[in-house]
């Protein structure tokens, strides 16, 4: 049979993204009925409905490859990557072998995320809501004097402190966002870490003096990760680090999950415990340390502050208090103990991310300082094989004050509550609470005058969406700047359409040893789309603060790299540059914290059990909320080439106990109800020993609530987030992912 031309890209995947389609997007936004003809014209400059489609093909495959340098957009990582261009289109990816994040190597998600350039369900054009999931096209003009005379408007009337800044913090929305913040006379800025590593970032810095700690997985020789998913939860270069640990003679990895994981499968010990428990078994493994005297005395006595008042309530946390608690029994949590004093100074409890405590119970930030703690018992932060305390920039980037002056941070009221005098005053203001606004909006009508959103779904990526979609639709003007069209857009009042990530440039990030770049690496495939650069001027000039960006992004990156000797020109060339770093210095280890104490809260880390304690009743388990390797949040279940794999293995199914299965007479695959006061899942289960038999894992990559997701709703399964209350954690404010009970039957 003849091979047409169309039917060639479809199959070969160039244009993967006309095949799945997102028709309901195309109604919405008015799609005339020539628009495939115009995608094609647009993104193939030698479309013409060719006759002699061989030559044409051969002539395209001869043509030269162009190395782009860029960062995946398809998580929060931004692994440095090379973007392929041939014949003016993104053709393929490959990790850049200088950049710290990647190394060399890229995840499935990367490679898949290239059909978002070509999708033809992007949004085209600055957009007005008309009505429930309707929109009309408008002029950027018009976009920007309406915006801008709302945000005049409201400084005018003296509550400039009621405007926000939302997004997935990288170093352009940090710049342009808060820089855009400040000139309207904002404080606020939030960002995704509510629902995803808030308490690491709080309960470190509040206790070793700086947040996110990395663990030495190369020369360590005992690793314990606590709830942690190297194998899934991807950044490519610990991936690697991770799989150089588990082959290297004489170090061990043990992997302490409810859930035997993708990394828990490669360890050499899986020991699966109670959700929710963390904290009570390593605070037993504290007792162990202690009351053995196993623990490192000469770290203790150089860097602790307030170790006798946690000694002295050590003797409660015995391994048969936390047996009973875990269900890990107290002689495997002696054992562990002993073996990491055996391994110690190279050797970890590791930091985690989002996993165990980042987000998801009402203990999380009281876990991660006793993380904190057991390391410093064990001597191993800031040793060879420990817990690292990092390093920083021997020559920091330089900015543009001496030409372009930042405005000055106002000293107004945040709108979130986070940071001191706040609600949340241990809640870390840059990353902020999103989700409160929600909850203030509902409450308190007037309270939020205009929030903007930029690269970021928080009405689906955090738990409720009923609350979040109706506190956001609470403010009196929302605008989001965005590529498709989400749960939050659907919000939204004006949607202002970003060009895709290999379309734009974008400012000099820096990853520890790491400057890089992301540089253009093809034409816009919409014409009316645009980048953050251009997008904050327009809007600061509606809005009568256009003096704070009379710069452009060149001047921005070249004032920036002028202090490393390094060219603008250099830059785009390679792409990621190794720069000098000087070792962070080492902080006193917090056992005691003052300032908790005077707030209210525990000065010494104390065992608390999540909100909803642990009586089950029958038929009744934890929900928990687990990551997928091709699969980041909500985003990517609508790209065809990843959404099918999960179709084509039934990956979206939540997971239960075999024997607690059998009990109840459910098989795997058979089809069930799961349902918690929030809402109901109906769909097939997967059956498996590996898992707890208290929990049931749901992968947290599915469920879309947007009509304009056509691909990801045929792939099917559900939210997590549809089935978890709204609730914040009291000490930082974050979201708790897990603090629900649902109950299951076959149907």
């Amino acid at each position: 049979m003849a091979l047409s031309r169309r039917k060639f890209l479809i199959i070969a995947g160039a244009t993967v993204a006309v095949a799945g389609g997102v028709t309901a997007g195309i109604i919405a936004l008015n799609r005339r009925e020539d628009d495939d003809a115009d995608y094609q014209a647009a993104t193939d400059p030698d479309y013409d409905d060719l006759t002699d489609f061989p030559s044409y093909t051969e002539t395209q495959q001869a043509a030269d490859v162009e190395l782009k340098a860029s960062f995946c957009n398809a998580c929060s990582s931004h692994c440095g990557m090379w973007i392929h261009v041939k014949n003016g289109r993104a053709w393929k990816v490959t990790g850049h072998e200088n950049h710290n994040r990647s190394l060399g190597t890229l995840c499935a998600r990367a490679h898949g995320h290239l059909a978002w350039i070509y999708d033809p369900g992007r949004v085209r054009t600055p957009l007005k809501k008309v009505g429930e999931n309707q929109f009309e096209p408008i002029s950027w003009q018009q976009a920007a004097q309406e915006i801008g005379n709302k945000l005049r408007e409201v400084r005018e009337s003296g509550e400039a402190e009621k405007i926000f800044w939302g997004h997935n913090p990288r170093q352009t929305g940090v710049f342009y966002g808060t820089r855009f913040m400040h000139a309207l006379g904002s404080s606020t800025v939030v960002t995704h870490n509510a629902a995803c590593n808030t308490a690491i970032h709080c309960g470190f810095q509040n206790t070793i003096g700086r947040q996110g700690p990395a663990a030495d997985l190369r020369r360590s020789n005992y690793l314990m990760i606590i709830g942690r998913n190297y194998g899934e939860g991807i950044r490519t270069s610990q991936a690697t680090q991770f799989a150089e640990a588990i082959a290297r003679e004489g170090a061990k990895v043990v992997c302490v999950d409810p859930r035997l994981s993708a990394s828990a499968a490669l360890a050499d010990e899986w020991v699966p415990i109670r959700p929710g428990t963390d904290m009570a078994f390593i605070l037993a493994m504290c007792n162990v340390l202690i009351t053995e005297d196993l623990y490192d005395k000469g770290f203790i006595a150089e860097y602790a502050v307030g170790f006798d008042q946690f000694a002295a309530t050590i003797g409660r946390y015995t391994p048969e208090w936390a047996e009973d608690i875990t269900t890990i029994p107290a002689e495997t949590i002696t054992r562990l103990a002993r073996e990491l004093a055996a391994a110690a100074p190279a050797c970890f409890v590791d930091p985690s991310w989002k996993g165990a405590f980042g987000a998801n119970y009402a203990n999380c930030t009281e876990t991660v300082r006793t993380v904190a703690y057991i390391n410093a018992l064990l001597g191993s932060i800031g040793q060879p094989g420990g817990l690292g305390i990092g390093s920083s920039m021997a020559t920091g980037f330089g900015n543009l004050n001496e030409t372009h002056p930042a405005p000055p941070a106002p000293d107004v009221p945040r709108l979130d509550g986070a940071g001191r005098g706040g609600q949340f005053p241990f809640a870390p203001t840059p990353q902020g609470l999103p989700h409160n606004i929600a909850r203030r909006a509902m409450e308190e009508p007037g309270s939020v005058k205009v929030g903007f959103i930029r690269h970021f779904n928080p009405v689906r990526t955090f738990p409720d969406h009923n609350h979040m979609k109706t506190g956001f639709e609470a403010f009196e003007t929302l605008v989001v700047i965005e590529t498709h069209m989400t749960e939050t857009a659907l919000c939204a009042d004006y949607i202002l359409p970003e060009c895709s990530f290999a379309e734009r440039e974008e400012v000099v990030e820096n990853h520890g040893n790491t400057i890089a770049i992301r540089t253009i690496a093809v034409d816009k495939v919409y014409p009316e789309t645009k980048s953050l650069d251009e997008i904050i001027p327009m809007l600061a000039d509606a809005a009568g603060v256009g003096n704070y960006f009379g710069f452009t992004l060149d001047e921005l990156n070249t004032a920036r790299l002028a202090p490393l000797g390094i060219t603008l020109e250099e830059m785009r060339k390679k792409g990621s540059i190794t720069v000098p770093t000087n070792p962070n210095s080492m902080n006193p280890v917090i056992f005691y914290n003052e300032d908790f104490a005077a707030a209210g809260f525990n000065g010494v880390a104390r065992w608390i059990e999540p909100v909803t304690g642990f009586r089950l009743a029958d038929n009744q388990f934890r929900l928990l909320n687990v990551k997928q390797g091709y699969h980041s949040h909500t985003a990517t279940a609508n790209i065809p080439q990843l959404g099918q794999i999960t179709k084509d293995y039934n990956t979206q199914r939540p997971w239960m106990n075999a024997t607690k299965a059998a009990e109840m007479g459910i098989a795997d695959g058979d089809w069930v109800e799961i349902t918690s006061p929030q809402g109901t899942y109906r769909g097939q289960m997967k059956v498996t020993e590996l898992i707890h038999p208290e929990a049931i894992a749901f992968p947290g990559g599915y469920g879309n609530r947007t009509p304009f997701f056509e691909f990801s709703a045929s792939v099917g399964g559900v939210n997590p987030n549809d089935l978890v209350p709204f609730r914040m954690e009291p000490i930082s404010g974050h979201a708790m992912l897990q603090e629900t009970f649902v109950t299951l039957r076959r149907v």
